[in-house]
């Protein structure tokens, strides 16, 4: 009886273990159908241009900062102002800032000091002056390490002419200096991030909104309570998505990716990066963070040796990563046009298993180092140690 019951156990395992592959599949399914489809935006009017706010919570230097802020300064827009936002002057940034404003005087930029510290997230304290002292009916908010197109604004913007539109969010490549611990997390971004998304989408839409870049309306904002009502979650881009969804609005996701500007960084740094990433989904997904083992082929490459065969376990990994690599070109290079992902195939088996371990840790993990402070997770929010 009991081998009986470990037969059956056994093959369960065995057919789970192909999760993977069809995870890849499906990925492979969702890029061709975002990317080659009918934009979203096809319908609408090319000259629905309505005037944006972009609003930029600083604190601190990035690498290249003054050429990240200045890709925003070059937008193909007619109306448009930016806001920065930093804790003080003697942030580093402010020269760079001050310098901006200098060589685009026809751009309308203003540098705000200082946020009322409504709750723990120094980043959404800042939103909430900002969104105050804001002109603008559409804001945009994005990190400080976020590079764009001149094109970039038009895209994000054009969706709101439709009523049914709440949020608008983009994917994001990464641009880093050739270390390897930069290019290791990069790589993820387009060939493990967007593909979930766009699968995600592909499964019933998109209740979240990605940090990097998150447009909605004061309308929308203060139904949902405001930013103020978000400043103490560890997840604001995520929260606020969920709750523009809740409401029956649409998040849409943009076909003009972003590039984030990685900092030169150990492999420490990337490791405690990603981990405070698998923890933003653990609480606020946690179904889907535990759902991330059925997108990563080597847990189940190993539990293949073990129940079956090495020869089984290495036919395997061939299949898995044949299609692990179809999905990450079909997402990455095809689609969000990223050449780290072509420079960096070879990459992939790599961070795969960089990611399963992460993914260990995060079940683990209690405390979250966030720009140098340290945090606890409770209900979702940011409690401080």
């Amino acid at each position: 009886m009991w081998t009986m019951a470990w037969t059956v156990v056994r093959y369960a395992l065995l057919a789970l273990a192909a999760a993977p592959v069809i995870y890849y599949f499906i990925g492979i399914m969702a890029a061709q159908k975002f990317f080659r489809g009918q934009p979203a935006n096809s319908s609408q009017p090319l000259d629905f241009v309505p005037p944006v706010s972009i609003l930029k919570p600083i604190r601190g230097l990035d690498r290249e900062t003054y050429e990240n802020f200045s890709s925003f300064c070059m937008q193909d827009y007619p109306e448009f102002e930016i806001l920065f936002c930093v804790s003080d002057e003697r942030d580093p940034s402010v020269p760079v800032i001050k310098k901006l404003i200098a060589d685009f005087p026809l751009r309308s930029i203003r540098l705000l000091i200082g946020a009322e510290e409504i709750g723990v997230s120094d980043k959404v304290n800042k939103l909430c002056r900002m969104t105050r002292e804001s002109r603008h009916d559409l804001v945009l908010v994005s990190d400080s390490d976020v590079r764009v197109d001149p094109g970039f604004l038009r895209e994000v913007a054009r969706p709101f002419s439709d009523p049914g539109v709440g949020g608008v969010t983009c994917l994001y490549r990464g641009l880093t200096d050739g270390a390897f611990a930069a290019d290791l997390e990069a790589l993820g971004n387009s060939a493990d991030f967007a593909p979930g998304v766009l699968v995600a989408r592909l499964f019933g839409g998109l209740d979240f909104m990605l940090g990097a870049v998150m447009v909605t309306t004061k309308k929308h904002l203060a139904e949902n309570g405001g930013f103020e009502s978000l400043a103490d979650y560890f997840c604001d881009d995520y929260e606020l998505g969920n709750r523009i969804a809740a409401r029956g609005y649409r998040v849409e996701l943009s076909r003009c990716p972003v590039d984030i500007v990685y900092p030169q960084q150990t492999l420490g740094d990337a490791f405690r990066h990603q981990l405070r990433w698998n923890l933003s989904i653990r609480y606020s997904r946690p179904w889907g963070h535990f759902g991330l083992i059925f997108s990563n082929w080597v847990p189940w490459e190993l539990l293949v040796g073990v129940l079956a065969s090495w020869r089984a376990a290495f036919a395997y990994v061939v299949i898995a990563l044949v299609f692990r690599t179809a999905m990450a070109i079909s997402t990455g290079v095809r689609g969000m046009r990223d050449r780290l992902v072509l420079r960096k195939l070879w990459l992939l088996p790599v961070r795969d298993v960089f990611a399963f371990v992460i993914w260990v840790a995060s079940f683990f993990a209690q405390r979250i180092h966030w720009r140098d402070r340290l945090f606890r997770i409770r209900d979702k929010k940011l409690v401080p140690v």
